[in-house]
């Protein structure tokens, strides 16, 4: 398909070309020297050129034979209604002849080939005399070209979306997915996918537009590699554009020297150069101009490259310099955009004279160069050192925000610790009034025990007074026991409750060996006032900073302010400023050695501040140590005299169980000797009462002796009632049992 695609305009192409030339009336060794025919010859050509300029009809297409069926744009018809055949036929002849045998003629005559392009080039050889200029003849990548259209390309979405900003006007380009379209996307994506690095940049869909209604998409491709690596273009259209920055400082030092009225009036407007003429460099004045002039420019680029440029640029600015310099920076605006494109709707030969009567010093854009670049990299390293002292001032404000946070954290433990203890005192308060409490209940629980022995011995001296009856005992002896159990489980539950009294003291007091003490306090004071005196340090140090920043962003406006100016100084005035230039980068490198210096000294106090730290953690540890020491040997002998204290309290309860045991025992064993008195006492009652019958009876018998038998049994009866009272009695108790306290 790129083979056979081509332009809706015919040219002439190599084929017609090498036909006309192969006519008799030429010879190998004709174009070495030129006669004078041929002189008046080139005259009539500039005129041809000039009129097909002129005549807008000759705009269109004129089929004829060309390789590749390709076809041209821009071409003439057949005839002009001011131009004689005759006329047309020398000028085939001319060129014909230069490009029958270019090398040798170009090598030769390279100085009148730039002239003779400078006044045009017929449209019908534009597309082989674009191709020999530049060399894009036989390029081995023109093979590459369909195997690059099967490729996929990164850009080809970008491609798409500027196809239509490309040319909208013109017949080739302004139908959507016409063939114009498709082979300018062709010829874009082919160089994406050839040259990564560049891509696809916008300004350049122009100069390919140019390209294709000259020629085939193929020797476009080409043409189009060969402008990107030998003329500039490439670097013009990298990401950065350092390029075009170096022709806008180009340019704009040539409107300093040449227009010096007219740059003093941009600059009071703050129009800077790249608002107008970015264009004119990325675009070679495609996009400026009608495309007649446009391409005019574009021919002498072709043979003289950037040069047509700055001076085609100059030229329209003297040409303009009255208007720009009674309007502001929007109406300028305006006059770029509205007023100068149409100036040179009549031709461009007017542009041209103006341009080559343009002063221009090739030696003196080379060093226009080295002075930007010797700029621009004194901006880097300018760019660097900013760049350094803003990442000291980020780590600055970062080390303060860290020191706040610190100092923050400090002051949140030295209240936690404060509220801590507070609520631990109240704790200990509150367990202190439950231990009295609870020693409250130990002692009620000791009185009531007593009590409770003290009733004890008087039920026993009751029951002793009661002996004769025993269910009366019975119930005294079981309501002792009873009230002896409860007397009993209330003093083990007033021992575990203060054996749970004493564990959550051990537990308080180990509580507040773990909360921080005075020295704890002081030490954290310490601590936030060093915190607080290295903030304090690293905020003067910020603020030094800054103020460093500002002298040096004040320097650098001053030698901006110098730089700007300084190609047209006297070279007195430029050793001043190297001068200048040399002690700001001594001051540079001073404050560079105080920042130095001062973060040394901040180190250094931050050392010692963490050492006098240091030394007063390991006094307080070693005052720590001891005093856990003391406390372990105090501890190790209460807890010997507890363990003594425990192991007598447990002795002594043996004892009174083994006691209260025994007594319960006795109590048993007067109680079955009571009954059983009783029981004996019963019988001999009995036998007396029979006895007394007996006696009756007998008395009845033996009434002499009757009366005093009587008496004597009333007297044994007596004598036996009193008996068990006084033999059986159990023994009255010393005293009451006396209260054991554990």
């Amino acid at each position: 398909m790129a083979s056979q695609v081509a332009s809706p305009s015919a040219s002439l192409h190599t084929t017609s070309s090498s036909t006309t030339l192969s006519t008799p009336a030429l010879s190998p060794s004709s174009p070495v020297d030129l006669s004078p025919d041929e002189v008046v010859l080139l005259a009539k050509l500039e005129e041809q050129n000039r009129l097909l300029e002129i005549d807008t009809k000759s705009l269109r297409s004129v089929n004829g034979s060309r390789r590749n069926s390709g076809s041209s744009l821009v071409s003439s018809s057949s005839a002009s209604s001011n131009l004689s055949h005759h006329q047309e036929e020398d000028a085939w002849l001319l060129w014909g002849r230069i490009v029958n045998d270019w090398e040798e003629v170009y090598k030769k005559k390279e100085k009148p080939i730039k002239e003779l392009v400078r006044k045009g080039i017929p449209h019908h050889f534009r597309a082989i005399v674009w191709q020999l200029l530049c060399n894009a003849q036989n390029m081995p990548i023109k093979d590459q070209y369909c195997d690059l259209l099967k490729m996929t390309s990164p850009s080809e979405k970008l491609i798409r979306r500027d196809i239509a900003r490309t040319y909208p006007e013109h017949d080739f380009f302004k139908e959507k997915d016409s063939l114009g379209q498709e082979v300018l996307f062709n010829v874009m994506k082919a160089y994406s996918l050839v040259d990564r690095e560049v891509g696809y940049c916008q300004g350049s869909a122009f100069i390919v537009g140019l390209l294709l209604m000259q020629m085939p998409e193929e020797e476009a491709f080409c043409v189009f590699v060969k402008l990107m690596q030998d003329y500039r273009l490439r670097e013009l259209f990298k990401p950065s554009m350092a390029e075009l920055g170096l022709c806008m400082y180009q340019f704009e030092c040539m409107i300093q020297e040449q227009l010096p009225d007219l740059y003093v009036h941009f600059q009071a407007q703050s129009f800077h150069t790249s608002m107008y003429a970015s264009s004119w460099f990325l675009t070679i004045f495609l996009t400026n101009f009608p495309l007649p002039v446009g391409t005019r420019i574009f021919d002498i680029f072709m043979s003289e490259g950037f040069e047509i440029v700055f001076r085609s640029g100059l030229a329209v600015l003297q040409m303009n310099q009255t208007e720009l310099m009674q309007l502001d920076m929007e109406g300028m605006l305006q006059h770029f955009q509205k007023v100068i494109p149409h100036q040179f709707d009549g031709g461009p030969d007017k542009l041209i004279q103006a341009a080559y009567q343009v002063k221009y010093n090739a030696k003196k854009m080379k060093k226009l160069e080295k002075e930007y670049t010797t700029i621009k990299t004194k901006e880097l390293e300018e760019q660097v050192e900013i760049k350094r002292l803003r990442t000291e001032n980020r780590l600055l404000k970062q080390r303060i925000e860290t020191l706040e946070k610190e100092s923050a954290s400090l002051a949140d433990r030295l209240i936690q610790g404060q509220v801590t203890r507070a609520q631990e005192a109240e704790e200990n308060y509150l367990i202190k009034r439950e231990l009295a409490t609870i020693k409250q209940q130990s002692d009620e629980a000791s009185t009531k025990l007593e009590q409770a022995h003290h009733t004890i011995n008087e039920l026993q001296h009751q029951r002793q007074l009661h002996k004769c009856n025993p269910r009366y005992s019975e119930e005294f002896v079981l309501q002792l026991e009873k009230e002896l159990v409860h007397a009993r489980l209330k003093e083990a539950e007033s021992q575990c409750a203060m054996k749970d009294m004493q564990d959550k003291i051990l537990e308080i007091k180990k509580r507040n060996t773990s909360l921080p003490d005075e020295n704890n306090i002081v030490r954290l004071q310490e601590e936030l006032i060093a915190v607080k005196l290295r903030e304090a340090e690293a905020v003067m140090a910020l603020k030094e900073m800054k103020q460093q920043i500002k002298d040096l962003d004040e320097h650098w406006q001053r030698h901006l302010a110098r730089t700007a100016g300084r190609w047209k100084d006297p070279p007195k005035k430029n050793t001043v400023n190297e001068l200048q230039d040399e002690l700001m980068n001594v001051r540079l490198r001073e404050a560079e050695r105080h920042a130095e210096l001062r973060e040394i000294r901040q180190r250094m106090l931050e050392m010692e501040t963490q050492n006098q730290i240091n030394s007063n953690q390991l006094r307080r540890a070693e005052q720590e140590v001891s005093s856990l020491q003391s406390k372990v040997q105090y501890l190790t002998a209460q807890n010997k005299g507890l363990q003594a204290q425990l192991s007598e309290a447990k002795r002594k309860q043996a004892e009174i169980e083994c006691k209260n045991k025994e007594d319960v025992m006795a109590v048993r064993l007067r109680e079955a000797d009571s009954i059983a008195a009783v029981a004996e006492l019963q019988q001999h009652i009995a036998e007396l009462e029979i006895q007394k019958e007996e006696g009756k009876i007998q008395g009845q018998l033996n009434n002499c002796d009757s009366s005093q038998y009587i008496r004597e049994l009333k007297d044994q009866i007596a004598e036996l009632k009193h008996e068990p009272v006084t033999d059986k009695m159990p023994k009255q108790p010393e005293g009451p049992p006396r209260p054991t306290h554990f």
